[in-house]
């Protein structure tokens, strides 16, 4: 279950098991995952829950894979997967920018806290034991094993390696990398990564191919695909290099692609590996096409959308309304050389707001949370701004069955009712909905109450301050990477300090960015996380009380809740998917009465701009925009857009 590491990721966090590692920085209305977060994303995206129900069906019996609440979709003999076109021609490459990345990277070593990584290496350059099929919920297959079997009491799951596991050195893949990949990662890896496996007491090699993973605790559902997920590294290479290392020597992989040609916080390009040891699997069959995968770093949005526009890149996935309403007025445009095109997205649209530092002292009132969600019009801005492209994000679980709405139900009281003494009371009524305002930029109404609230909560107006008892002001600094922000947070800037808030924004650059968020240094800071289709212990990641303590988490706000935390566990231990989503749909609710964050806005679809010199597959995977694994180069294309 480790999205995009790092979702999404990867999650937004992510399609191959490393993609969905999710965390993302949001820069206005464009997401950027943050490379930081990399692998536990990664591992976000590669959460195979397992039922006890459906896992006692499957229980002791050896498979080809694992599903959640449900039957696999695909059978043992399967020849390829239904969104691929399994006779794609392999050549070319293809030239993109990262739609998460930020502007920089100095380290190949996506598993650790320190250094920036590249984003994609775990992708493209790490197998693992299991890797997940895009067009369905939460089902995953045989890469590195052939089978895997569940013990009876569900506190195991052992993997048979496939024969010929090889890593890109040529020397074969054993069930000891995979001890020695769990061990390190769990006990040296970056602290997102460490907490995925926890429950996973220990790995053990039964013999050169066949390995074993104990759990612990009695939410052992996710377990197996967690296992399942960790990228398998070469314990051998590590006998001269320590793995906490990071620079731009690249690891040894057993994935689809190593590092070819590259420059420093430039580019970096992903070969293909003729030699690739699964090439023909089912699992690859039609995928991973490109010759070369290269990624270029522009240090601002504007240069890499002026880029593609002429040429320099093929594809560019367009996040800012602005641009995709206004920017591509070109000939190229019109003369469908370079395509736009929007893509739908079948998954939950991902947590994405404005994360309010709650460890800070000034914060730790609720009322002055809730006056900074008064503040913002949303309105406003997704109608000037925006053009009136998304759609207000209201829950943790936006566009998913997880979502709460109105009053809880029996079930959700039978879950939130031990913990009434600790919760406002506002969690046992109507869920909490972000206010409407009359689209002004300047609503009289909830500036009004936001000052009521910041009065109730002891800031009151001096010197056209807002000071509290011990004459302190209340001044609240947004922390961006991103010059192009500023226009987003300017009219929200501008309502704090009209009711008195000293308001400001503090643009640094990418470096110090990811310090000052790894290490909470900050008072509000944008982000966008992904989340699975089947949530489980991952959760903890994100809201759980330890998370609050461990530098570099996802755990933005600082939420530190003993409630929240025993839903977290509540989360883990549903049996079916009912009992799952009234579960999540209890904790949606403590979430946002909360006021953790001012939450901003979101669309379920892809915007694209592509040059017309590829061909896809006739179906799109349901969970993932498919571009660089299922895409395939087309020279007949690529001649007559280069004869035009």
């Amino acid at each position: 279950m480790l999205s995009k590491l790092l979702a999404r990721v990867i999650g937004r966090l992510f399609r191959h098991i490393r993609l969905a590692l999710t965390g993302s920085v949001v820069v206005g209305p464009c997401l950027r995952r943050d490379d930081t977060y990399r692998f536990g994303l990664c591992l976000l995206g590669l959460i195979a829950l397992v039922s006890p129900a459906h896992a006692n069906s499957g229980a002791g019996k050896v498979r080809h894979g694992l599903s959640s609440f449900g039957d696999l979709k695909y059978a043992a003999d399967f020849k390829h997967f239904a969104y691929v076109n399994p006779d794609a021609p392999r050549g070319g490459r293809i030239i993109t920018v990262s739609p998460y990345a930020l502007n920089t990277f100095d380290s190949f070593n996506p598993f650790i806290l320190k250094g920036d990584a590249v984003l994609h290496v775990s992708e493209l350059m790490f197998d693992s034991l299991l890797t997940r099929a895009m067009d369905e919920p939460d089902s995953y297959y045989g890469l590195a094993a052939e089978s895997v079997e569940i013990a009876a009491d569900l506190k195991a799951v052992t993997f048979k390696l496939r024969p010929g596991v090889t890593f890109s050195d040529g020397k074969p893949v054993t069930a000891d990398d995979c001890v020695f990949s769990f061990t390190t990662i769990k006990e040296k890896g970056h602290p997102n990564q460490a907490r995925l496996l926890t429950d996973i007491a220990s790995a053990e090699a039964l013999d050169a191919r066949t390995v074993r993973y104990t759990f612990k605790g009695s939410a052992t559902r996710n377990l197996p695909a967690v296992a399942g997920a960790v990228p398998i590294l070469q314990k051998a290479q590590f006998d001269t290099r320590p793995f906490d290392q990071s620079g731009l020597d690249p690891l040894v992989g057993s994935g689809p692609y190593k590092i070819g040609d590259f420059k420093q916080g430039a580019f970096v390009a992903f070969a293909r590996r003729a030699d690739y040891w699964a090439k023909d699997l089912p699992v690859n069959r039609g995928r991973w096409n490109f010759d070369e995968i290269r990624y270029e770093y522009y240090r601002q949005r504007q240069i890499g959308l002026e880029a593609v526009k002429g040429g320099l890149i093929d594809v560019r996935e367009e996040f800012t309304a602005k641009d995709w309403s206004t920017s591509y007025d070109t000939s190229s445009v019109k003369e469908k050389r370079l395509l736009l095109e929007t893509l739908p997205d079948a998954n939950p649209s991902g947590t994405q707001g404005f994360w309010i530092n709650t460890r800070r002292a000034k914060f730790q009132d609720i009322r002055v949370r809730q006056a900074l969600d008064l503040l913002f019009d949303y309105e406003w801005t997704n109608k000037n701004l925006f053009y009136g492209l998304y759609g207000r994000t209201q829950s943790f679980f936006e566009n998913s069955a997880m979502k709460a709405v109105g009053k809880p139900s029996e079930a959700e009281l039978k879950l939130l009712e031990p913990f009434r003494a600790q919760l406002p009371a506002s969690v046992f009524g109507d869920v909490y909905l972000p206010p409407v305002s009359d689209g002004s930029g300047s609503d009289r109404r909830t500036m009004r109450r936001a000052g009521q609230l910041l009065v109730a909560a002891g800031y009151e107006v001096k010197n056209n301050q807002r000071v509290n008892a011990n004459g302190e002001v209340l001044a609240i600094e947004f922390l961006i990477n991103d010059t192009s922000s500023e226009r987003l947070l300017a009219p929200f800037v501008k309502n704090l300090q009209a009711v008195g808030i000293t308001a400001s924004i503090r643009v640094v650059d990418t470096a110090q960015y990811v310090r000052r968020r790894n290490a909470f240094d900050f008072d509000i800071l944008s982000a966008r996380f992904t989340k699975a289709l089947t949530p489980g212990p991952e959760l903890g990641i994100y809201y759980s009380s330890s998370a609050a303590k461990t530098d570099g988490s996802f755990n933005l706000a600082g939420i530190a809740s003993p409630a929240i935390d025993a839903l977290l566990v509540k989360v883990g231990e549903a049996s079916s998917r009912p009992e799952l989503e009234t579960t999540v749909r209890a904790l949606d609710r403590v979430l946002r009465a909360g006021h953790y964050w001012v939450p901003q806005w979101n669309k379920a679809s892809h915007n694209l701009a592509v040059w017309d010199k590829f061909s896809r597959p006739a179906v799109k995977p349901a969970y993932d925009r498919g571009i660089v694994d299922t895409w395939w180069f087309d020279p007949a294309k690529a001649a007559k857009l280069k004869a035009n």
